[in-house]
């Protein structure tokens, strides 16, 4: 895989936005909006769209559009938060439900409602009196296992958490680290939903005795130790379960020539904690009016049916179409983990410390 595929597959994460391009420049300045004709999106660096698409916004909008990317969603979102009196942009897209409170709880962003906001899904709409953030896509947080190797080996591939610590897998999973990785993190908090407040930590020592790996970041994970990467052709890890997404067996398939019948990859569908991304206009922004514009076109129907094969997560837009090969190859989970915000405000900082000290010591 390319870079650029590598970063293709690292969003998510894994998982509609509202409005139309016509109401991308009709959104009003006000104090302090600036005139500046270019628009600075700061993002991790999963971010991916269309050139067209984004051309279209600036033609109408009247915007140039500059992207900086952050490194991933942890390192972003925590530096976004150390340059929040002297931001590096306007908007910022990528900080997921993991993170959502440590981000407002810094006042990283400024309250508005990004016209056509009524069109996204209910269930993943946050932060609903202030409007700091306006969702942008959706995904979930699953093990992925290798086909080849468990066929090889006639192993029927693990379901669900409780699969993961049974001995016919033991030295087989590969995770990302939950105080680094936004997936490492999600698959922590999936645990957490599903085994309660206590639960969890005698999953992980039991995980731990079966001999999960532990690395830094997803793409070392997927794209190094993973057995399944890159359509099975040029894997280098001898892994073949990884912590990755509901949506990289499509990658596998989309970006694989040629491309196969099936995914090399598949889901164990049983392990998914579900994911939203969020955007939001930074505090002290220097181009509010441009930043208000560019929200509105992240939930226009336009942006939200582009994501899906650029970004490889699904849009929060009610109605928005998915392309068929996305949704064949990629689906949601049915029942994923899931869990309040509120909850994960309270108790992730603490959880994250236990799981370090009972995984990485």
């Amino acid at each position: 895989m390319s870079n650029n595929i590598k970063r293709l597959t690292a969003v998510v994460v894994g998982l509609g936005m509202a409005g139309t391009l016509a109401a991308c420049g009709s959104s009003d300045g006000g104090p302090g909006s600036g005139d500046s004709k270019t628009v600075t999106l700061v993002s991790h660096n999963s971010w991916a769209a269309s050139k067209g698409v984004i051309a279209a916004f600036e033609k109408q909008s009247g915007y140039k559009v500059n992207v900086l990317e952050d490194g991933d969603a942890g390192q972003a979102v925590n530096k976004a938060i150390l340059t929040k009196d002297n931001p590096q942009g306007d908007v910022f897209f990528g900080v997921d439900n993991t993170l959502l409170s440590r981000a407002l709880d810094n006042g990283l962003f400024q309250p508005y409602e990004a016209k056509g906001s009524d069109r996204i899904a209910p269930e993943y709409r946050a932060d609903q009196e202030q409007h700091r953030v306006t969702p942008v896509d959706t995904g979930d947080i699953c093990v992925n296992y290798d086909k080849k190797y468990f066929a090889d080996h006639k192993l029927a591939p693990p379901r669900s958490f409780d699969d993961l610590v049974k001995p016919q897998y033991k030295n087989l999973l590969v995770t990302e680290n939950a105080s680094t990785s936004s997936p490492g993190l999600g698959f922590l908090l999936g645990t957490a939903a599903k085994y309660g407040d206590e639960g969890w930590q005698d999953y992980w020592k039991k995980l731990k005795a079966n001999g999960v790996k532990v690395v830094d970041g997803w793409e070392q994970a997927y794209n190094e130790e993973f057995s399944g990467s890159a359509g099975g052709k040029k894997a280098k890890g001898d892994r073949p379960l990884v912590v990755s997404y509901a949506s990289s067996p499509p990658v596998e398939v989309v970006y694989t020539d040629p491309k196969p019948t099936t995914a090399p990859t598949g889901v164990a569908q049983g392990t998914c904690f579900r994911q939203v991304e969020y955007a939001g206009l930074l505090s002290n922004a220097k181009n509010t009016k441009g930043g208000k514009a560019f929200l509105d076109f992240l939930v226009s129907e336009r942006f939200q049916e582009d994501m899906p094969l650029n970004m490889y997560v699904y849009p929060v837009r009610e109605g928005a179409q998915v392309p068929p090969e996305f949704v064949k190859y990629g689906p949601q989970a049915k029942d994923p983990e899931t869990m309040d915000p509120a909850k994960i405000a309270d108790h992730r900082d603490q959880w994250v410390k236990s799981w370090t000290s009972l995984v990485l010591k």
